[in-house]
């Protein structure tokens, strides 16, 4: 098996970069990296469906609170 070095990742990179553009790379990578994590709970048998879905709180305050007030120095 290869040995992989920083100059061979930094070469890859470079590629990379070259092929795909900057702005494209955040965004090639964020895909990779969900569609990692989607194969990663499919095989550990994790599934987002099963877990009850918490509903947001909402929190209303209808007493004010004053600002206090400074004593001058």
């Amino acid at each position: 098996m290869p040995n992989v070095g920083p100059w061979e990742i930094i070469l890859l990179l470079l590629l990379a970069l070259l092929l795909f553009g900057a702005k494209r790379l955040p965004e090639i990578g964020r895909s990779m990296g969900r569609g990692m994590r989607e194969f990663k709970d499919s095989v550990s048998g994790k599934d987002v469906d099963d877990e009850p879905a918490e509903l947001p709180r909402q929190t209303t305050s209808d007493t004010t609170v004053p600002a206090r007030e400074r004593d001058p120095v």
